[in-house]
């Protein structure tokens, strides 16, 4: 029977100076883990559980069965792998520091905010406006709704919602990312001066996305999602949710490099809230430190989502804001590189606040009291 092997980081270092260097940098972002677990699972069941410093694991790694070794080394080298920044036209997306993707829904139906910005492309212009004044480094543009039960939109359609304003955001000089799992908006939005395709079916949902998606060589966010065609939530049923889901993206991120789109263009998303239970959208995020372990930067969305409504007595979407920065400092704790988020101004204020308190930690050597 086959087995699997997974290092999860368990313990964050404000600094590598407070573990005298012996801590790793998350997937080149400004966290540090000092402490791993090498979990060791079989036929989906977990036979194994060690726990070791950072300054130990290179020992770990050589004592490693035949069949476990080449994963394990692979999966150490991936934990402090640096990104490079992802290209936008002109806008250079840096991936040392949490970045913010606001998102803008030309929708009528989407859970939060459907029909606000639809119907009047002026308001649209001015809230996608605000939030990059606000500091959003990316604007995502989506022209369907991908709430649970949600019908689908006819591509023609999806395209009249977001080609305008992926041209009205292209003339303001934005980043913009094209949420969509239909190849003839990605190549109409991209056409239209789009930059990043961001697909919640991770590029399942027509055959033809792939070969669109590495021809334009275009930086592409696949994200997990147990359902196909248009139920992208059905399916749910996991032995593990962060193993299983762990082991998801590791196929796609290979399925989609060996249809020839570049590992350095590839962007990870757990897909929190996606066929999911609340139970395991809170393992996700408390496991977000191992997904560095895939080797690629990685996207959290976590804003609004229903799970924070369960946790706060019912609250609706527009009274989750505090909810949502909560889930976004996790991710960023977790060294995420992407917050994909409707309250920007909100979460870009967050953000810098706790890119203070890393600078401080990182420059704070302390004093030793003999």
């Amino acid at each position: 029977m086959t087995r699997s092997l997974y290092i999860r980081p368990i313990a964050l270092a404000e600094s590598p100076q407070s573990e005298e260097g012996e801590a790793v940098r998350l997937g080149g972002s400004m966290v540090w883990a000092s402490r791993f677990a090498v979990i060791v699972r079989e036929g989906g069941k977990v036979v194994s559980r060690g726990r070791y410093g950072a300054a130990e694991m290179p020992a770990v790694l050589e004592g490693l069965a035949a069949d476990l070794a080449p994963e394990a080394e692979a999966q150490w080298a991936d934990l402090a792998k640096v990104h490079a920044p992802l290209q936008c036209g002109a806008r250079t997306i840096r991936l040392e520091q949490p970045q913010v993707m606001g998102i803008l829904n030309m929708t009528p139906d989407s859970f939060s905010d459907g029909g606000q910005f639809l119907d009047d492309p002026q308001v649209a212009g001015d809230h996608a406006a605000a939030m990059l004044e606000a500091g959003a480094a990316i604007i995502d543009v989506g022209g369907e709704s991908t709430r649970p039960g949600a019908g689908a939109v006819w591509e023609g359609d999806e395209i009249k919602r977001v080609v305008p304003m992926v041209e009205r955001l292209a003339a303001m000089g934005a980043a913009i990312s094209i949420d969509t799992r239909r190849p003839a908006v990605m190549e109409a939005s991209l056409n239209a001066g789009g930059h990043i395709i961001n697909d919640v079916s991770a590029l399942r949902y027509d055959p033809r996305s792939e070969e669109l998606a590495a021809a334009s060589g275009a930086p592409v966010v696949l994200m997990h999602a147990p359902g196909k065609a248009d139920d992208l939530h059905s399916n749910g049923t996991y032995a593990d949710v962060v193993l299983d889901v762990f082991d998801w993206l590791a196929r796609r991120r290979d399925e989609a490099m060996a249809a020839g789109i570049a590992r350095e263009k590839i962007v990870l998303d757990p897909g929190i809230g996606f066929g999911k239970t609340l139970a395991e959208n809170l393992a996700l995020m408390n496991a977000l430190p191992l997904f560095h372990a895939l080797g690629q930067p990685l996207l959290v969305g976590a804003s609004r989502k229903r799970m924070i409504g369960a946790l706060s007595n019912e609250a609706q979407a527009h009274q989750r804001l505090g909810g949502s920065i909560m889930l976004a400092v996790r991710a960023m704790e977790a060294g995420a590189h992407i917050l994909r988020v409707h309250d920007v101004p909100e979460t870009v204020q967050a953000a810098r606040v706790w890119r203070g308190l890393r600078d401080a930690g990182l420059t704070d050597f302390g004093q030793l009291v003999l």
